[in-house]
């Protein structure tokens, strides 16, 4: 009993250093990760044109000509 009582309290003691190294650590791979992200992001040349809007946007001309056509 009191062994077990011993090992528990000597491993979460000894846990604790790894806990905030691994934080750190954890928070450089994050901040790296984050970086390659905006490397990537800053090499595209534009943003792309979503479907949805190519689509709105054509129906909306077709729309436009076609009351136009008919109003002649």
């Amino acid at each position: 009993m009191i062994v077990s009582l011993a090992y528990k309290m000597v491993r979460k003691l000894l846990s604790v250093p790894s806990v905030l190294l691994r934080r750190d650590t954890t928070k450089d791979a994050g901040l790296i990760v984050l970086r390659q992200e905006n490397t990537v992001l800053r090499r595209q040349p534009a943003s792309p044109v979503l479907p949805s809007v190519r689509a709105r946007t054509c129906t909306e001309s077709y729309g436009r000509r076609r009351a136009a056509s008919r109003s002649k």
